[in-house]
């Protein structure tokens, strides 16, 4: 028996499962905000077990889908000029301008390479001297810190020929876009446990403070978040909204202050745009000036173009909870993990693929 076992018996979570459905008094729309999340509540079987009127919105935790087309574009433009280009996997097959995907421009001659890793794209640039490497920094606060941690070291080794194209999102400002949203009616969040392992529970004491919505920093396995919805019952039945740890074993209030510091240390907070949401102000990460020389966007001169977005494609309604993947005209027929079109199709913790993958 490992540490997780107990977090998927069977008993408990039937005894928890129990609770909420004698507790509950009225329909419960909650959001989890992490990838991770949507597929585990998928395999774990556990969205089948809730009663209809526990409604389920996968939020924007995707860290590919949330990646704006403008973004997408710009590593297209950088795959055309003579660099190497290292990225994670999930990047390759999400569509920009004209369908174009990075893949396609592999196939057409661009030096891009899947790394696992951004450490791996600085082997790439410490064994390829003459060659400028780039790496595509996407994600949450959760790559964020080891991606400047490479280019610290970078900096400590003087590998002028390593840079980032970086395109970080904060998850706490997206939040407070979405609950400020009349539309979108949200009355409990699933917080997500891996950025709340780097950044802790206070940032996002907002919500229940300004907008009394109950939020809960809940793990990944089938009692976590059921217990993490027996919370949000509880917590509407008693009247009252709180900013609930219940990933007390990984997520500590204060988060990991090391990460936090090297992340603080290469990056400010700017604003940034978020594929179906637009430009959220203070929701991205730039490269401070102290790094400009591993700033590929200052390095190669990109911008960000206006492009136009996929024609028919939703993820940005699915994203933000608006409708369910199914609701997309496109979804299961000329959009499908194997020939997607929009990108909460292409990533493992999209949404959509989730969908697909178990036939919901």
């Amino acid at each position: 028996m490992n540490l997780f076992d107990g977090f998927k018996d069977p008993q408990l979570c039937r005894a928890v499962l129990e609770q909420i459905h004698a507790e509950l008094d009225g329909e419960l729309r909650f959001m989890e905000v992490c990838g991770t999340h949507t597929v585990s509540i998928f395999r774990s079987g556990v969205r089948s077990l809730l009663s209809d009127k526990i409604v389920h919105l996968s939020g924007p935790g995707c860290p590919v889908c949330v990646t704006h087309d403008s973004e997408v574009a710009a590593f297209l433009d950088l795959a055309e000029k003579n660099v190497i280009i290292a990225t994670f996997g999930d990047l390759m097959r999400v569509p920009g301008p004209d369908k174009r995907t990075l893949k396609m421009a592999q196939a057409a001659g661009a030096r891009v390479k899947v790394v696992y890793s951004p450490f791996d794209a600085l082997k790439i640039a410490q064994d390829n001297p003459g060659d400028k490497v780039v790496f595509l920094g996407v994600g949450f606060e959760t790559t964020a810190p080891a991606i400047a941690a490479t280019m610290r070291v970078a900096r400590e080794q003087g590998l002028a020929n390593f840079s980032v194209l970086g395109f970080h999102k904060l998850v706490p400002p997206a939040l407070e876009a979405l609950a400020g949203d009349p539309e979108l009616k949200v009355q409990a969040f699933l917080l997500p446990g891996h950025v709340s392992a780097i950044i802790g529970v206070r940032p996002y004491l907002f919500l229940a403070e300004k907008y009394g919505i109950p939020a809960v920093v809940g793990g990944f396995e089938p009692l976590d978040i059921l217990q993490a919805l027996h919370l949000f019952v509880t917590m509407r039945r008693e009247g009252r909204a709180e900013v609930v740890n219940a990933y007390t074993r990984v997520v500590s209030d204060a988060g990991n202050t090391t990460a936090l510091a090297v992340m603080d240390e290469v990056f400010a907070p700017t604003d940034a745009l978020w594929r179906g949401i637009g430009l959220i102000p203070g929701s991205g990460l730039a490269i401070r000036d102290e790094y400009a020389d591993h700033d590929a966007m200052r390095i190669f001169d990109l911008t960000l173009k206006d492009v136009p977005e996929i024609k028919g494609c939703r993820c940005g309604d699915v994203l933000k909870g608006k409708i369910g993947p199914n609701q997309c005209p496109l979804f299961g027929t000329a959009c499908t993990p194997a020939s997607p079109v929009g990108p909460c199709m292409v990533s493992t913790e999209g949404s959509c693929a989730a969908y697909y993958k178990y036939s919901v």
